[in-house]
C-alpha cells in the first residue's frame, strides 16, 4: 500500500526544509511530506561555519550576490531579484531568528549556533503539518501518468509533484539520469592547497592578506584571486585559495591536485615598485637588523622567513643588504613559487562543482524542462559558490522559488 502526497520532498536538508515550508506556508491545502535517506535531518546545517552556520552573506545587490557563484551566476541572477539576502534576514526574523553580519560579510545566528536554525526548521515543519520521514533512502523514481511513483528503503509513496533537494548525491543523480535529465559530472569545488614548502613550514596560524594565482606548464597565470591567505600544518588555506579552488574546480580536477602557484604577500605591489620600497627601506633604516623589522605589515615570523630564503642572514643589517639580496627578497614578497600537492576537504563543509545540467531547468520556477512537475533545490543543481554564505543562499533561493511555483499552481 503507498502512501500519498500532495508533495513529496526527497532530502532533509536545507534547500528541501526550505522548499516544504514553503510550499505549505503559502498553500495550506497542500500535504507535503520530506523523505531523508540518513538518521538525521540537516547534517549540513549543523556542521556549517564551525557550528555556528553560515546562513547567507551581506550582499544586498542581485548582480553582485551572483557573482559568487562559479557555476549558476547567470541563472541565478534572476530568481535573486525575487528572493535573495535581504529576504533571508526577513524569513528567518520573522520567524524569531535574528542575524547579525560579521566583519568579512558573512551572516550568521546571533546565537552563534546551528542549532538555532535546525530548531527553527523543524518547529515550522511541527507547526504546519509537514511529515518528516528519516531513514527513507530513494531507491526508485517512476513517473506514472501525472502522478510520481517513489519507492523508498521502507516503503512506497505517491505525489502529484515532486521535489528533489539531495545536494551531492550520486544514487540521486543516477535516479535523474535515469528519467532522462544529464548530470554534469561532479568533482571537489571548495578545497584547500596542500603546500610542503621550508618557507611556510614552521608558520601555521600565520595569516595575511595575498594575491595568488595557478601556473601553466609554461608558467603563465590562468587564474587568479586576493584576499586572506591561511598558511596551516598541511599548506594553505583562507578565502584567497578557497575562491581559487571554486573558480579553478574543473581546471584543477584534471591534474590530480598537482600544480603550482606564485604568491604576492603584498596583494598588489608589483616586484619592481618593491625593490624600490626596499631601496628606500634600506637608506631609512640603515644600521637595524633586515631580520627584526617585519616591513609592509606582514606578520613578523612570515617576513623572517621570506627573508631567510632571500638567503639574508638573520643579523644582516639594512646597510649591508647587497642589490642581489634585495632582488631575491622583492621575488619572494611578491612571486614566490609555491608546489601544491593534493588537496583537503575545507572543514566539514563539501561541495562539489557538478550536478543536474542547469539547461535542463526553468529558473523561473526550477521545474523541470524534461518533466512536469519536477523541481529542484539546492546543489542537486551544478551550481556552487565560493565559501562565505553564498551556497545556502542558492537553497533559500532555489526553495522559495520552487515553493511559490508549486503553491500557485492548479492541483488535481
Amino acid at each position: 500500500m503507498s502512501e500519498t502526497a500532495d508533495i513529496l520532498v526527497i532530502g532533509g536538508g536545507a534547500a528541501g526544509f526550505f522548499s516544504a515550508i514553503n510550499i505549505v506556508e503559502k498553500n495550506s491545502k497542500l500535504k507535503v511530506k520530506i523523505l531523508e535517506r540518513g538518521s538525521e535531518v540537516l547534517t549540513k546545517v549543523k556542521v556549517s561555519g564551525g557550528g555556528r552556520c553560515n546562513v547567507t552573506h551581506a550582499e544586498f545587490s542581485p548582480k553582485e550576490l551572483s557573482q559568487n557563484y562559479p557555476r549558476g551566476e547567470k541563472e541565478l541572477l534572476g530568481p535573486f531579484h525575487s528572493f535573495m539576502t535581504g529576504d533571508t534576514i526577513e524569513w528567518f526574523a520573522q520567524r524569531g531568528v535574528a542575524l547579525k553580519i560579521e566583519a568579512d560579510g558573512r551572516m550568521f545566528p546571533e546565537t552563534d549556533s546551528s542549532q538555532t536554525i535546525i530548531d527553527c526548521f523543524i518547529s515550522e515543519t511541527k507547526r504546519l503539518g509537514i511529515e518528516v520521514l528519516k531513514n527513507h533512502s530513494v531507491k526508485r523514481i517512476e513517473k506514472e501518468g501525472n502522478r510520481w511513483n517513489i519507492t523508498t528503503s521502507e516503503g512506497n509513496f505517491i505525489s502529484e509533484k515532486l521535489v528533489v533537494a539531495t545536494g551531492s548525491n550520486p544514487k540521486v543523480w543516477k535516479l535523474l539520469e535515469n528519467l532522462g535529465h544529464s548530470v554534469v559530472t561532479p568533482v571537489p569545488s571548495l578545497f584547500t592547497f596542500n603546500i610542503e614548502d621550508e618557507r611556510i613550514k614552521n608558520l601555521p596560524g600565520v595569516a595575511t592578506e595575498a594575491s595568488v594565482a595557478v601556473l601553466d606548464e609554461n608558467g603563465k597565470s590562468i587564474l587568479q584571486s586576493e584576499g586572506p591567505l591561511l598558511i596551516t600544518h598541511w599548506g594553505m588555506s583562507g578565502p584567497a585559495i578557497l575562491k581559487l579552488s571554486a573558480w579553478g574546480a574543473r581546471l584543477l580536477h584534471p591534474t590530480h591536485y598537482h600544480f603550482t602557484i606564485k604568491v604576492n604577500w603584498l596583494t598588489t605591489v608589483s616586484e619592481a615598485e618593491v625593490s624600490d620600497l626596499l631601496k628606500n627601506s634600506k637608506a631609512e633604516h640603515n644600521k637595524k637588523q633586515l631580520a627584526k623589522y617585519p616591513q609592509y605589515n606582514l606578520p613578523k615570523r612570515l617576513w623572517q622567513s621570506l627573508v631567510a630564503a632571500s638567503g639574508i642572514p638573520e643579523t644582516l643589517s639594512w646597510a649591508e643588504l647587497t642589490k642581489i639580496q634585495l632582488q631575491q627578497l622583492a621575488t619572494q614578497l611578491t612571486a614566490g613559487i609555491y608546489v601544491v600537492n593534493g588537496k583537503s576537504t575545507f572543514k566539514e563543509e563539501f561541495v562539489t562543482a557538478g550536478g543536474v545540467n542547469l539547461k535542463e531547468v526553468n529558473f523561473k520556477t526550477f521545474e523541470s524542462k524534461v518533466h512536469k512537475n519536477l523541481y529542484f533545490a539546492g546543489e542537486v543543481l551544478n551550481i556552487d559558490a565560493i565559501t562565505g554564505g553564498f551556497n545556502f543562499q542558492n537553497a533559500w533561493t532555489g526553495g522559495f522559488m520552487v515553493a511559490q511555483a508549486i503553491a500557485t499552481t492548479e492541483h488535481l
